[in-house]
């Protein structure tokens, strides 16, 4: 964002990136200890029951002793991101004024690196605070593009995922789900520009995006809640590590065994 732009008003320039306006003078408060803790529970049930919606949650949440509001569960779930996994209206958080795209992948053979990217946002749980993480998935080799780290669900850190990800490659299709992240016009422009095709996930059709889905719980499982990063540095240091290992170390065993990097070409 640049306010002293010459010729985009500050206003334009939150329409290109998916941004409301109030964000930017929007000074979030912490989260308190007990939000953070249940945060996290709700983080780990959705990865292993995503179809549990908040009623649920809250049962499990609470003790003989001690209720948990469902309507706590369900602000906690919207600052998360999370969605119970069934069909239904407004699965991601959209805007009416962006461009919906159809989803492209149905019956498509997938025989190629570098024919089909995606893309998605997940949750970061931290014992003080959380973040947001967003990365770029090749769907035939399971290659981690690229990724970036942000503590606001606004579209700037994904534009400079998707810069660095179009530095290494130029996909046919690029998938989404129709978060608002990826239907604003600086993102569904800068593909098109690029002469990639648009993809996005059906209202309600969380495994349309499964691969990426995927990734998520081996990030969790594998990285995130065995080490439990203290601070940001912590985190974007072992997630970076991580990626290293998980595009060449470690064997997958739809890829009969082989690493992302292999598959990929030995990139």
């Amino acid at each position: 964002m640049d306010p002293e732009h010459a010729e985009l008003s500050v206003r334009r320039q939150c329409e290109l990136l998916g941004l409301a306006r109030s964000s930017l003078y929007f000074e979030p408060a912490k989260a308190s200890d007990s939000d953070l803790s249940l945060m996290e529970k709700l983080d780990r049930w959705h990865m292993d029951y995503p179809y549990l919606g908040s009623r649920k949650l809250a049962t499990l949440a609470g003790s003989p002793g001690e209720a948990v509001n469902r309507k706590r569960v369900q602000r906690l779930m919207r600052v998360m991101g999370l969605e119970c996994l069934y069909p239904k209206p407004k699965c991601t958080v959209t805007s009416r004024c962006h461009k919906k795209y159809p989803y492209l992948l149905k019956g498509v053979t997938i025989d190629r690196p570098i024919q089909v990217w995606s893309t998605d946002i997940t949750y970061v749980p931290m014992p003080s605070g959380f973040m947001y993480l967003v990365a770029t998935i090749d769907w035939y080799s399971r290659l981690v593009v690229s990724w970036r780290l942000s503590n606001t669900l606004d579209g700037s850190f994904c534009m400079a995922m998707l810069e660095e990800s179009l530095t290494r490659g130029r996909p046919e299709i690029f998938n989404s789900d129709q978060g608002v992240q990826f239907t604003a016009t600086a993102w569904t422009s800068r593909l098109e520009s690029a002469g990639i095709r648009v993809s996005m996930d059906g209202v309600g059709r969380c495994h349309d995006n499964i691969f990426v889905e995927r990734l998520w719980r081996s990030v969790k499982y594998e990285e995130l809640y065995p080490k439990r990063y203290a601070t940001v540095r912590e985190l974007e240091a072992g997630l970076t590590a991580y990626f290293e290992f998980y595009n060449r170390v470690r064997p997958h065993q739809s890829l009969g065994n082989k690493t992302p990097a292999f598959v990929h070409g030995g990139v």
